[in-house]
């Protein structure tokens, strides 16, 4: 009865922080089977607070002491650790993620871990999208030096801290190998997005038709549960009426190139869909399917190949992403001429809803502006957003205007990182056109960033910033600039809100 009038009460948060000695997130607070949790922030960081008329609920890992509030209370305080967390979303089913289906959604990618609760006060703002708030790819994990189950319980606490309950899914990113699938099943992801890009034949987007021949008839029939001849029926010669009521078609060359180009990826994704399911057991989870990361754009006739032969195998999958045309180049806008985008997206819509329907991933998505409404008006809602190194471009912006200082230091590290730094990204930043960091004055630091070369820049030098030490080993920005962005979080959480909703209003 105590904690119900408690929760009821106008000054809750005041109180709750009166009691921890802590100030309390005002939208954290949940009263659920009479234990009443928090989170809050105190000299030692963040923590999660229990408050019990009783014991306090097994599972977690606490510090417990006698309160008093209108009769005697227990609270408990506790660090944000994997135990707390998993309890957590025990206690609180809201605060794990779920399987999104069809319906329409956004990848928010979190390099630094404590951008969850910025991308949610932009999901306020423009809550047409589902949001994946679990995002990161086994690379990125590596350059920032995280763990599958950091990501997740990151997006845990973010939620808890934001009392977001309109549910968030987890997404295991761009995973390549069966060991990849191991630990990102351990700790719970819910959409796995497979990236066979190294069983891609870049070289079949310009072989002649001898050297197709050939290497068609090398395909890996056995795994692809068919014969050269038996494809070559299926598709040569043949067309299809599309769900736009279009025409496709392919001849032999398309089919040898799309059998070429993809028919081993093909076999790759298959053998990892069928070890997720082995994997996963009884356990919901759902695929993404990433051919995106290739040379060459993919073609329609290609993408019909692909999803349909994925079909007769068993493959099941809630999202595509294609190579699309033009440039998706990291951290800026979409390279290429627009009319052309739209007509390739059309086909592709056709397909996905033809031999689906499933949703179409576009990848490097972020700040893609010019194209989100061709994409929001053609897909109707069959589209997955995925960002990530955006949000980290935004916690820069922050620090720009927190700690000019700072900020250039970390500005002159990335220029001089740049060079190497490139080679696994497809970008095309100048340096010559990046402005010298003691050049501009403080208050054009943060305004900066939206310079298209400074922006790729910052964007691919990430885990280099995040990673560096000294001759000493101590790390030379990664500790500084998580102590910025927590020492303001009001900073951090305004551009993130700002930028990530720009991303999300043209699918309303």
């Amino acid at each position: 009865m105590i904690l119900t009038q408690l929760y009821a009460h106008d000054d809750l948060v005041d109180i709750l922080g009166a009691l921890s000695g802590m100030d309390v997130y005002p939208q954290s607070p949940v009263l659920d089977d009479g234990v009443l949790a928090f989170m809050a922030k105190g000299c030692e960081g963040k923590r999660l607070g229990l408050l019990s008329q009783g014991e306090m609920p097994s599972g977690f890992d606490l510090d417990t002491r006698g309160v008093t509030w209108h009769g005697p209370l227990r609270l408990g305080v506790g660090e944000l650790s994997p135990k707390n967390a998993a309890a957590l979303r025990e206690r609180l089913p809201w605060t794990a993620s779920q399987c999104l289906g069809l319906d329409m959604s956004v990848g928010l990618g979190d390099r630094l871990r404590i951008a969850t609760p910025g991308h949610i006060r932009a999901l306020r703002t423009a809550p047409a999208m589902r949001p994946i708030l679990a995002q990161q790819s086994i690379r990125e994990m590596e350059r920032t030096m995280r763990t599958p189950q950091q990501v997740i319980d990151s997006a845990t606490w973010g939620v808890f801290q934001e009392g977001w309950r309109e549910g968030y899914g987890s997404d295991a990113d761009h995973l390549k190998t069966r060991e990849d699938i191991d630990v990102c099943a351990a700790v719970g992801f819910k959409l796995y997005t497979l990236d066979p890009r190294e069983h891609v034949d870049n070289d079949a987007e310009t072989d002649d038709v001898a050297a197709l021949k050939k290497k068609y008839a090398a395909l890996p029939w056995s795994s692809l549960k068919t014969s050269a001849d038996a494809c070559m029926a299926r598709f040569a010669g043949s067309s299809w009426t599309l769900a736009d009521g279009s025409r496709l078609a392919l001849n032999e060359e398309q089919l040898l190139r799309a059998a070429c180009k993809y028919g081993a990826a093909v076999a790759h994704l298959v053998s990892l869909c069928r070890y997720l399911r082995e994997t996963m057991g009884d356990r919901p989870y759902e695929v993404e399917v990433s051919v995106d990361e290739t040379e060459t754009p993919t073609r329609a006739e290609e993408h019909f190949y692909i999803a349909s032969e994925l079909k007769r195998l068993g493959a099941e999958w809630v999202s595509m992403a294609p190579r699309y045309v033009g440039r998706f180049e990291k951290g800026v806008d979409y390279i290429g001429d627009l009319d052309v985008f739209r007509a390739s997206f059309a086909r592709h819509v056709a397909i996905a809803r033809t031999l689906g329907p499933y949703k179409l991933s576009l990848h490097s998505g972020s700040d893609k502006f010019s194209i989100y409404p061709i994409a929001a008006e053609l897909a109707e809602g069959l589209v997955h957003l995925k960002t990530a190194g955006t949000s980290y471009l935004e916690a820069l912006r922050a620090v720009a205007r927190v700690d000019p200082g700072f900020y250039r230091e970390i500005m002159t590290f990335a220029i001089a990182r740049y060079p190497g730094d490139k080679a696994s990204y497809h970008v095309s930043a100048d340096l010559a056109k990046v402005p010298e960091p003691s050049s501009l004055p403080d208050d054009d630091l943060a305004d900066a960033i939206d310079q298209f070369d400074t922006r790729q820049v910052f964007h691919v030098t990430f885990g280099s910033v995040l990673t560096a030490t000294n001759a000493e080993g101590a790390s030379l920005f990664r500790e500084r600039l998580y102590q910025v962005l927590n020492g303001d979080e009001g900073a951090h959480y305004a551009a993130l809100e700002r930028h990530i909703a720009r991303h999300m209003v043209p699918f309303k």
